[in-house]
């Protein structure tokens, strides 16, 4: 059943409008990450100081630059740049809050960095084991 050319037209502007949003949406992640970083920068600046999760962080912020410029490329997300964000995230708030943290929120936090870890593998070794070819891509988007 086709839809009717009215339907068709609201679905051509609403598609369009859906990708103008997101495409500032995703530009406004992209500066509000670049602030971020300048920021945190100025910090260590004026501490005279760069510890490690000061890195971290700096590192997360490129990851997400990374993950926008991707998907502003491709159209498409790979689901293990959010998964390494995280394995960051938590490894930094392993370091940074490791002497407040009980001997179980340590090992939890182990434990999670290593289920991110996994589903990494899982999901790369599926890409390399079980490739998507064309017509399933096409089949998809259908």
């Amino acid at each position: 059943m086709n839809p009717k050319p009215s339907q068709s037209r609201i679905m051509s502007v609403g598609g369009r409008l859906l990708a103008w949003v997101e495409v500032v949406g995703l530009v406004v992640i992209a500066i509000a990450t670049v602030i971020a970083g300048i920021q945190e920068i100025m910090e260590m600046v004026e501490r005279h100081e760069v510890n490690l999760g000061d890195l971290l962080l700096l590192f997360i912020y490129l990851e997400v630059l990374t993950m926008v410029g991707i998907y502003l490329q491709s159209g498409a997300l790979p689901i293990r740049m959010p998964l390494y964000i995280g394995m960051v995230a938590l490894a930094r708030h392993l370091i940074i809050d490791m002497k407040e943290m009980t001997e179980t929120a340590i090992i939890a936090t182990s434990v999670a960095i290593l289920i991110l870890a996994l589903a990494v593998f899982l999901i790369r070794f599926g890409h390399v084991r079980f490739p998507y070819s064309a017509a399933s891509r096409d089949e998809d988007a259908g």
